[in-house]
């Protein structure tokens, strides 16, 4: 029996987000890439025609045209996954993080319109998330947090600085005025009542991420030793998120940031001091893989009832 195959429509497709995806969904068994000319990426007319065409539309653009194209995708009747920041705490827009609860696959395989998560608030609410559901952290706890990412996460702009500028830097913060635009879905769907604080930074490679954050014993409403389970229960048979057994025993001396560039994974680690009643969390990911496009991709899979990591990881 023949399986049916499905169109889709990258809104974008030149952007590092866009490039991404379109990669991924060469390798992609049940999917093809409608195409449209450079000359019409801006012609609405076409863009509309080939977004009634789509089962999916991808939308990988800045946030103002991605609210545009949002309109437009609407009036041509297409399903939509928007990879800006512009909807992901729209109403009407379903957050595109499967993993967040035992409800929202099909919350995203029900939905017309679809928000990715950003990167770093990936990162964050997966390693905030269960422990504010399973009453470890309260959702009213001040966190600050910090995350580095690899350059690309900074788009074709930044890619060139790294790539063909002068002497980059190795590592630099940036954020700096606190208000970076994750900062609200992260609240949002990790369940805080308070804005946390987050630094974000650069490092001079190319994908990769770290996202963490410290604990102390004292604001907690449960003991240190209880976080490790919690995030092997909350994530108990995803392929997706994975804790890191490893990280139980101090078998790593360090953490590198490398090692995890393509996959659509995003990897929880813990390391506890019950003798001084701290903890660090830490989650690592590509920032263009479960940060962006992997991600993109396995939403896309859960919308078609698709088998969820099909072609969501570059070889």
């Amino acid at each position: 029996m023949t399986q049916q195959s499905y169109k889709i429509f990258i809104d974008g497709q030149a952007g590092t987000t866009g490039l991404q995806i379109n990669e991924r969904l060469k390798t992609h068994e049940r999917v093809e890439v409608l195409e449209i000319a450079p000359e019409d990426r801006k012609n609405l007319d076409k863009k509309k025609l080939l977004m009634q065409e789509a089962d999916v539309t991808f939308l990988c653009l800045p946030d103002d045209a991605a609210k545009e194209a949002a309109i437009l995708a609407k009036e041509a009747g297409s399903r939509v996954i928007d990879a800006s920041s512009a909807h992901r705490c729209a109403p009407g827009w379903v957050y595109g993080l499967a993993e967040l609860n035992a409800d929202q696959r099909a919350a995203i395989k029900n939905a017309q319109f679809v928000a990715n998560p950003g990167c770093y608030a990936t990162g964050a609410i997966l390693l905030l998330a269960p422990l504010v559901q399973n009453g470890v952290l309260s959702a009213d706890s001040l966190i600050s947090i910090a995350g580095v990412s690899g350059y690309s996460g900074g788009g074709n702009a930044l890619i060139t600085d790294y790539e063909e500028g002068d002497n980059p830097s190795s590592f630099a913060m940036y954020g700096l005025g606190l208000d970076h635009k994750h900062i609200p879905e992260i609240v949002k769907w990790a369940g805080l009542n308070n804005r946390p604080t987050f630094i974000p930074a650069v490092a001079n490679i190319k994908q990769g991420m770290f996202v963490y954050f410290t604990l102390d014993q004292k604001t907690l409403s449960k003991p240190l030793k209880n976080i490790p389970e919690v995030y092997q229960s909350a994530y108990k048979g995803e392929q997706t998120v994975v804790f890191d057994e490893t990280c139980l025993n101090f078998q790593e001396r360090f953490k590198y940031i490398e090692g995890i560039a393509n996959q659509n994974v995003c990897q929880i680690s813990s390391f506890l001091s019950e003798e001084h009643g701290q903890a660090l969390v830490v989650a690592k990911l590509d920032n263009l893989g479960k940060g962006a496009s992997g991600a993109a991709v396995q939403n896309m899979n859960i919308m078609l009832g698709l088998p969820e990591n099909m072609g969501s990881t570059l070889a």
